[in-house]
């Protein structure tokens, strides 16, 4: 997975070997002098593992260059958010996004998700993901691959249907009602999030507008196997996998959800939203 959050690690990893090779040390012997087994020390050199600021702190103590770990401190703070801008995702098109946003899903059996906007993707008509794909290309001025885009999607709800994955989805009722396409489009959209309720592998819970909040409904987000967060913003995506994230991510959603109704009431709500439209 090529990201900026990536790079960053990688770039963070061969710092930490340069230290290490200052101080003439091995892998090995660095590990002995800390107490980590030389297969962390191996994955935070290559960037397959996140440090901690505390391993941070280590590095720079076990090198004898204390001096640096203000140093590190601050290029780990620099990426901890996992930046992923749009320009550069969308440089290639819609289509590559998707791809990479479909492996998650394949790696990942439990996914939650909140959205308070936009059905969400694995949800979605294809006629409603070409409306949002559209949109999308208009603002990021981005290679228009939509048709390309709107299959990768389509395909990937396929995932809805393999046994042992599980969907956790909330979405706020605004979702149901933001027209980004038009009524007949809506309409069928609905329908089609009706018809998912009662699949063995998917709960959908819908936050009605009268529903008491303890949290604002803010901007959406991804849980994938209590490992990974993706963030959804205007200029980018976050990419979140510091376990304190995560939780607090967590929590979120757990209180987003219990504002939700689900099985029958939350058809009710589709309900309502789909008269909304009027007769079609």
């Amino acid at each position: 997975m090529s990201t900026d959050f990536q790079h960053a690690r990688i770039a963070l990893g061969q710092r930490l070997r340069e230290l290490r090779a200052e101080g003439g040390l091995t892998g090995r012997q660095l590990a002995d002098r800390l107490g980590w087994t030389q297969s962390k020390v191996s994955k935070l050199e290559t960037g397959r593992q996140t440090a901690t600021h505390d391993d941070l702190t280590a590095w720079a103590q076990g090198v004898e260059q204390p001096q640096v770990a203000a140093e590190l401190a601050a290029r780990l703070r620099a990426f901890e958010s996992g930046t992923r801008s749009w320009r550069r995702q969308l440089a290639a098109g819609h289509r590559p996004v998707q791809d990479t946003v479909t492996a998650e899903h394949e790696r990942s059996t439990v996914k939650r998700a909140w959205q308070n906007s936009v059905v969400v993707g694995i949800f979605q008509t294809a006629e409603y993901a070409r409306h949002v794909f559209n949109a999308n290309a208009d603002l990021h001025q981005s290679p228009r691959d939509v048709e390309d885009a709107v299959r990768a999607r389509i395909r990937r709800q396929e995932l809805l249907y393999r046994p042992g994955k599980k969907y956790h989805i909330v979405m706020w009722e605004a979702a149901l009602r933001a027209q980004l396409c038009p009524p007949a489009v809506m309409a069928a959209q609905l329908d089609r999030l009706s018809g998912v309720i009662g699949l063995d592998t998917v709960s959908v819970g819908i936050v009605p507008f009268e529903a008491p909040l303890k949290l604002a409904p803010a901007n959406g987000f991804w849980i994938h196997d209590e490992r990974l967060v993706i963030v959804e913003d205007w200029h980018a995506e976050l990419w979140l996998d510091q376990p304190e994230n995560v939780s607090l991510y967590l929590r979120v959603w757990e209180t987003l959800a219990a504002s939700a109704v689900y099985g029958a009431d939350a058809h009710k709500v589709i309900t309502r939203c789909r008269r909304a439209l009027g007769a079609l």
